[in-house]
Parts: C-alpha cells; sequence; structure tokens
C-alpha cells in the first residue's frame, strides 16, 4: 500500500485556478483543512480560536493569536528559525511543560476515580470515549505539557477522535503547541488469534523485537518500521518510545523478550534499519531532510545499555538497580546506539530521542548514581563522544519517591536522599532535557530557581531554552504544528488494513526457529489426527505485583486447529500431538518471603522448569547498598526457587509418555532462553516463537511455510553455566546440545534441508 499522510477528504479538495490565491479550504470530520498549491497543507480546529493569515497569496495559522505572521508560524522558514524563534518567546513555565512527559494515558480512561470526566468515572459521565478527561485537561493547560504517552486504545477511530479533541484543545493554549503523542511498542500478535488479513485487526500483528531479531534481516526490520511509522501516525503517535536495543548479555533479564538479541553487531544493524523505517519520510511526505508527514521520532533505549543488571535482576525495583561490567563490555552495549542508531542510512541521520535506564552502570561514571543523573555518561559519554544533541529523556518516574527495594514506586537510584525538586536539577545538570512520567511542572520550576542560585538566571535560562529547541525541533520535524489532525476514517482504512497485516504475519512466520527435527518427523503429510494438550497455568504474583489468577489455556481453538488436522480429545487417538508451553518463570530474584524469614531478599533467577538450587552463584554480589538495607551483599546462594509454570515441563513429559513412539512437537514462547535439558529429548520436533499467533506452529508443520529463523542469543546447557556467564559479555555460555548432536548456540536453526547455512549466518555467526 503506497503510503497516506494526508486526509482522506484532502484527495478531493480542487485548487484555485486564481493567481493571487493559492489555497483552498473545506470542512472536515471536526476540523477544517486548507490545501496550498506549493504549500503546506494546514489543518485546524474553528473551535480552538486561532484565525488564519495571508500573506503572498499563502495561508498560514496564527498561533499565538497576535495578528501577525510570527517566524515559527511561517512553513517557509528554516526549521533551525522556527524553533529559535518559538523557544525565544516561551515562558519559563512553558518550557517546563514541554519538559514533561505525561504517564500513562488509556483511551478512553480506566474507570477509576482517578481518572474522571467533569467529576465522574467515565462509566457514570456520559462521556464519549475520545473525550479528554479532567486529568488531561488539567496538565495540558496548567501544567503545560504537551508530550503524551498512551497506552490502550478502544479503537483506532476513537484514537483519531482523541488526537483532534487533544490537538484542538493545546491550539487555543498559549503559542498554540501541538501535543507530540506517543506509544510504546504495540504491534506484536497474540498467541491464540487466528490470522484473517484485514479481519478486524486493530493494528497489524507482528513478532517480538527478538522474534524480528531471529530473522536476522535488517531489510524486514526496516519494512516493519516503515508500516508501523504509518500506523503510528494515523493513531496519531509521532513519537515511538522504542527501540529497545539493550544489548542482551544476561540471559535472565525479563526484559530480555523486549530487546534484539545478544550479538552486538545484529543488534546494531537491526537498530539502524528499525530508526530508518520509523523516521524516514518521503516523496510527498516528505517536509525536509527526510523528516515529514510519515516520520515518527524514535526514542532508542536505554542508554548506555540496560541488558546487564547483575544476576538478571531488574531495575524497575530497588532490588535491581545495579548493572555490572565484570569484563568492562561497556562499549559493546554502546555499539548499536553509536554505530546505529546514530549512523543511520537514511537523511534523517540519527535517531531524534534517547532514553537512559533506570540502572547505576557500576564503575562507568563519574557517580553512584542512576545513569540519567550522571553527567559523566550523559553529558560527557552521550552528549560529546557519541555526538548525540538530541533529546534525552528519563525512564518513566525516576525522580518520585520509593520505600523499599521490593515495592513498586519511584526509581530514584542513587539519589533517594535528595527531594523530587533536586531530583530534576541534578538530572538537568546532567544533560537531561526531559522526565518521563510526570505531569507536573512545579518540581522543574523549582530545579530552574536552583540554577539561578548556583549558576546565575542568564545561564540558567539558557539551559532551559536548549532543552526546549530541542523538544520543539521534534514536533516541527513532523509537520505537527501545520496539520495534527486525523481523518477518522482514513485511520480505520490504514490501522491493521489488510497488506499490513499479511506482512506482519509472514514476518511470524518468518522469525519462528525450528530447533529440532528429529528423523525429519516434519513437515507431516495428509490431514493427520492430532492432539493438542491444554496448559494450567497456577495463580502467581505478577511483576507488578498484581495477583495473577490460576486459568486453563487453550492454546489453539478446535476449529482453526481443524482446518490443519483431524483434532483428537486423546493422545491414544493421535498420529501426533503438538505442546504449546511458555519458556521458564521464576520470578524476578527477589522475595519478600526471603526477607521476613531472615533471609535478604535475594534470590536465584532459574531459566528451568524444575526447582533449582544456587549452589554455584556468587557467594559475594559485585554490587550492594540501599538505604533500605543494613548489607551491601546481595548474594542468593545456596537459596532455592521454583518455577511458576513447572507445569509445561511436566505436560511435555506426560504427554510423550502417552505418545510413546508417535511423534510429540513442543513450540515455547520465548520470554527467555529457557535450560531444554529438561524436556528437548522428549520432543521430537521443537519450536521457539516470539509472541506470533500459534496458527504459525500448526502451518508449519503441515509443511504451508518452511521454518527459517536462527537464534539471536545463546541456548544455555544448564544454570551452572548461567551463573558462570559474565553479565555484560556476549555469547559466554556453553550451549545446549541436543539428542541429533545439533548445538543450539548464537545463528543456529534448522529448515527442511537441515541446518540453515545462508548469507545471514555467513554474515553474522
Amino acid at each position: 500500500m503506497k503510503p497516506i499522510f494526508l486526509a482522506a477528504c484532502a484527495a478531493a479538495l480542487a485548487l484555485s485556478s486564481c493567481n493571487t490565491q493559492k489555497w483552498n479550504e473545506q470542512e472536515c470530520d471536526g476540523y477544517r483543512l486548507i490545501t496550498q498549491k506549493g504549500g503546506a497543507t494546514l489543518g485546524y480546529s474553528p473551535e480552538s480560536g486561532i484565525t488564519i493569515l495571508h500573506e503572498d497569496g499563502y495561508a498560514f495559522k496564527d498561533l499565538n493569536r497576535n495578528g501577525k505572521l510570527d517566524i515559527y508560524e511561517d512553513w517557509r522558514q528554516p526549521l533551525e528559525q522556527r524553533v529559535k524563534n518559538l523557544a525565544d518567546q516561551l515562558s519559563i513555565e512553558e518550557i517546563a511543560g514541554l519538559m514533561l512527559y505525561s504517564n500513562h494515558q488509556a483511551i478512553p480512561a480506566n474507570n477509576s476515580d482517578q481518572f474522571t470526566y467533569s467529576g465522574k468515572p467515565y462509566a457514570e459521565s456520559g462521556a464519549q470515549p475520545w473525550e479528554l478527561t479532567d486529568q488531561q485537561k488539567k496538565f495540558l493547560k496548567e501544567d503545560h505539557l504537551r508530550h503524551v504517552l498512551v497506552t490502550s486504545v478502544e479503537s483506532p477511530e476513537i484514537a483519531a477522535r482523541w488526537n483532534n479533541a487533544l490537538q484542538a484543545y493545546v491550539e487555543g493554549l498559549e503559542h498554540g503547541i501541538p501535543a507530540n503523542n506517543s506509544s510504546d511498542p504495540r504491534h506484536s500478535a497474540r498467541a491464540d488469534a487466528e490470522y484473517n488479513a484485514g479481519g478486524g485487526g486493530q493494528i497489524s500483528t507482528w513478532p517480538s523485537s527478538l522474534g524480528m531479531a531471529a530473522t536476522f534481516s535488517p531489510q524486514l526490520m526496516k519494512r516493519f518500521g516503515q508500516i508501523a511509522s504509518e500506523e503510528y501516525r494515523a493513531l496519531g503517535f509521532a513519537t515511538s518510545l522504542s527501540p529497545q536495543v539493550d544489548i542482551a548479555t544476561d540471559p535472565r533479564w525479563n526484559r530480555f523478550n523486549g530487546t534484539m538479541g545478544e550479538d552486538p553487531k545484529l543488534v546494531t544493524d537491526l537498530a539502524r534499519a528499525y530508526c530508518d523505517g520509523f523516521q524516514t519520510s518521503e516523496g510527498d511526505a516528505e517536509i525536509a531532510d527526510g523528516w515529514g508527514y510519515q516520520s515518527v521520532n524514535t526514542m532508542v533505549k536505554h542508554w548506555p545499555g540496560g541488558g546487564s543488571g547483575e544476576a538478571g535482576r531488574d531495575a524497575h525495583y530497588g532490588f535491581g538497580k545495579y548493572a555490572v561490567f565484570p569484563n568492562n563490555n561497556l562499549p559493546l552495549h554502546k555499539k548499536a546506539f553509536v554505530e546505529g542508531a546514530f549512523k543511520l542510512e537514511g537523511k534523517t541521520r540519527k535517531a531524534s530521542a534517547v532514553m537512559p535506564y533506570y540502572t547505576i552502570s557500576v564503575g562507568q561514571g563519574s557517580e553512584k548514581v542512576a545513569n540519567c543523573y550522571d553527567p559523566d555518561i550523559i553529558t560527557r559519554q552521550l552528549r560529546e563522544e557519541a555526538g548525540f544533541d538530541g533529546i534525552v529523556c528519563t525512564d518513566w518516574g525516576v525522580t518520585a519517591d520509593v520505600t523499599h527495594p521490593g515495592i513498586h514506586a519511584g526509581k530514584p537510584w542513587g539519589v533517594e536522599g535528595l527531594t523530587v525538586a533536586q531530583r530534576h536539577y541534578k538530572a538537568l545538570m546532567a544533560g537531561v532535557d526531559q522526565f518521563g512520567g510526570n505531569n507536573d511542572k512545579q518540581p522543574i520550576l523549582e530545579a530552574y530557581e536552583m540554577g539561578i542560585k548556583e549558576h546565575g538566571e542568564e545561564w540558567m535560562t539558557e539551559r532551559m531554552r536548549t532543552s526546549a529547541r530541542r523538544l520543539l525541533t521534534n514536533i516541527f520535524h513532523t509537520g505537527l504544528f501545520e496539520n495534527p489532525y486525523l481523518d477518522p476514517a482514513h485511520t480505520a482504512q490504514v490501522v491493521g488494513c489488510p497488506d499490513y497485516m499479511t506482512e506482519g504475519y509472514d514476518a511470524q512466520v518468518k522469525s519462528t526457529i525450528m530447533l529440532k527435527n528429529h528423523d525429519n518427523v516434519l513437515p507431516v503429510k495428509g490431514k493427520k489426527k492430532v492432539y493438542i494438550p491444554q496448559r494450567h497455568y497456577p495463580a502467581y504474583t505478577g511483576f507488578w505485583h498484581n495477583p495473577i489468577e490460576a486459568r486453563d489455556i487453550t492454546p489453539v481453538s478446535r476449529e482453526l486447529a481443524s482446518r490443519y488436522f483431524d483434532v483428537v480429545d486423546t493422545p491414544a487417538e493421535a498420529d501426533l500431538a503438538i505442546v504449546f508451553i511458555d519458556s521458564p518463570n521464576s520470578g524476578w530474584g527477589y522475595d519478600m518471603a526471603d526477607l521476613k524469614r531472615g533471609g535478604n531478599g535475594y534470590v536465584p533467577i532459574s531459566l528451568q522448569y524444575s526447582d533449582y538450587t544456587a549452589t554455584t552463584a556468587r557467594a559475594k554480589s559485585l554490587a550492594g547498598g540501599d538505604p533500605f538495607e543494613k548489607f551491601d551483599n546481595r548474594s542468593y546462594r545456596g537459596k532455592t526457587v521454583r518455577t511458576i509454570n513447572k507445569g509445561d515441563m511436566d505436560l511435555v513429559r506426560n504427554t510423550k509418555k502417552a505418545m510413546g513412539n508417535r511423534p510429540v512437537v513442543v513450540a515455547i514462547n520465548i520470554s527467555n532462553p529457557p535450560v531444554l535439558k529438561e524436556i528437548e529429548p522428549y520432543a521430537d520436533a521443537l519450536f521457539l516463537t516470539f509472541d506470533v499467533q500459534n496458527q504459525v506452529v500448526l502451518e508449519l508443520v503441515c509443511g504451508k511455510h518452511e521454518p527459517s529463523g536462527l537464534l539471536p542469543f545463546q541456548m544455555p546447557a544448564d544454570m551452572e553455566t548461567v551463573e558462570a556467564q559474565a553479565e555484560d559479555t556476549p555469547r559466554d555460555m556453553r550451549c545446549h546440545t541436543d539428542a541429533d548432536g545439533h548445538t543450539y548456540d548464537f545463528a543456529y536453526g534448522l529448515n527442511w534441508s537441515g541446518v540453515i547455512n545462508d548469507e545471514r549466518t555467513q554474515t553474522y555467526k
């Protein structure tokens, strides 16, 4: 599908043939659209109160309502001059608002007292789902916030209508600065979904980032970026809080599945392709230098790399605040930024924004503080050494307070003793421009006053305007000052359209890895009798301390499976069994119950299904220390942890026992690389999947497609190997070798002919 960047109604406009008037105006769905011969297309809301200025036969938006054409309102002027003109006009309060990045916003808001419409929860308010909440109106008007993070949307059309309501609201405020809405990644498939091109799809569905890495194809990653950027812009998103390019050097990290694997070269090439695909506009969509109406700013995360948390623990909690570098491999973790995201092949040249991770990068900066607070990591290493002059935005909640390393709250690692305002000031002095998850301008204004006392008003005001210029640049780059409005009908047509659904499904197929095919049991011929057992997942506590109820899971509906096989109810009836499971989940390396028993709270993270006792773990942790702990040794040596889904291992073994000599196919949805010695001998064929539709596995089993995915990481031989590997070092594990003599190392995978050896393996292996 050819990219479409203007509202559909613009295509029907007939331009005036008058020599003096080069523009024409038409009423669209909730806004007005002005098209101009040889000029910018303008969208505006009559309700916002702005007027249209005319000069040399062209139309311009009087965004600050002063009755004259300012440089920033003149789309003919160079971007740098427009940015400077507007930044110089802004008050410190407005700049503080630009430096805010909202907490998570659902459309419509969750039905609670926390989010209201005219003082009432959504269900009681009678509000339309696209209306703004009271809280949104407050942070937009009173706090001058213009960067909004959107989570769930009820439908693409409602997202478009909400965008229009939001843009009309801010267009009538101060200088008419449009909102730069954004999203975290939202394209992963649902496992139990059925592929039906365009059949009610909310957005095109692709593998996870780790799955895209398994294709070993920068070309496919770039194509994903092109499609995703069109869908994002149709939803009103001009910034993507992605890609996540952390080198996944510790296999236990709970954000492993959001990465592009553990190989620096592969991740670097994929990061470059991702940013090029998202950011580049071409043809009529381009405004200048590759930027334009099809562009989505990329916020690359997490500088300087968050994949080396000690023992795989994650820094969303105080128990995971430390990233360690036992082999001093920080340069490898920066590679995807410096040689990938900052050296694009397209005309935009560099990713537009960077997000540091929560971690304290032990021994890598000038202070024992989180990355965003360390001037060496931000100003020297990122700004000066790497030459990055775009936006640096903190991760969410880094300035908020925390009460315990095992309780989810703020993440002010290393600066717990500072006030909220002092944390803002310290981050500003380190080189940060923006604060994720903060809707309140007051701490930034207090930080500004601190800067005046230390550096003087002139210096501190220029420091604030420097960040304002960076933040405004990304809004101008994407054409939002000219037309931030959407045609809801166009949005409904583009997002999840049949062509993009097809390309996403094809990528799911390409991402799936076949590790084992004993005696070439696959592909099967004819319509075999197939047994697909249900899974049981017990109740447990989620990562956010949220209770998750026990559930029985039907991996594939009987109706869908019957299209490929004769589905039977028992193993005794079957020619073949297909077992769908997840990789092991043992928790996140910290247990409040251990603390209550007198321990230090730290426990292993296991990648095996059976119970694991960490007899070979470090006796002394590499890092430690917390205001809420009276010790600095975070070792868990000798402790035992149980895997939540041990039943997945039992399901495989019991199915094989029941099937006897008849083949069992196992498909593991991967969050982390599992220790496979417990289940591989019981699988005749083995697939790894990455948040794809289970239908993909059915089609591979029956030979509709040929597997082509490759491992973007190593598969550990055992947990002793995992304990021995260095958190900061890629590809340093002894790998599992299966019954057929194949070693599950980086870039390994099978097709119907055997071990894959092609251009991809020659390039990266």
